[in-house]
């Protein structure tokens, strides 16, 4: 599955999904798309599921609903209880690192990745 990191703009993190991703297998059209996954052919149903939740739980700044009825019913469509709390802790996870990396100005690729 895509990573969450691309939605909250910090650089360290989408390099280090990224190179995760790469790793783990993903393809170059998945990784490069993902900033577009609505309108990118390359995701499932359950992953765009899971995109959707990660841009509604992370767009706080901009005014967004956040966390839509419609979001959570098709997130639960694809995915167990116990998935959906796996997801949400990364989207967590991935948030707590964009606000370190953005206070300590961690550059893309200089630590981790």
């Amino acid at each position: 599955m895509v990573s969450v990191s691309w939605r909250d703009s910090c650089s360290a993190c989408v390099y280090a999904s990224a190179a995760g991703g790469k790793k783990a297998g993903d393809t170059d059209e998945r990784l490069h798309n993902v900033a577009a996954w609505r309108e990118a052919p390359f995701y499932t149903d359950a992953e765009r599921a899971a995109l959707a939740l990660a841009e509604a739980a992370t767009r706080l700044q901009d005014g967004a609903p956040g966390v839509t009825d419609a979001i959570w019913e098709e997130v639960n469509a694809h995915f167990t209880e116990e998935q959906i709390g796996a997801i949400n802790l990364e989207i967590a996870l991935t948030n707590f690192f964009n606000r370190i990396n953005r206070t300590i100005k961690e550059p893309a690729g200089k630590t981790w990745g």
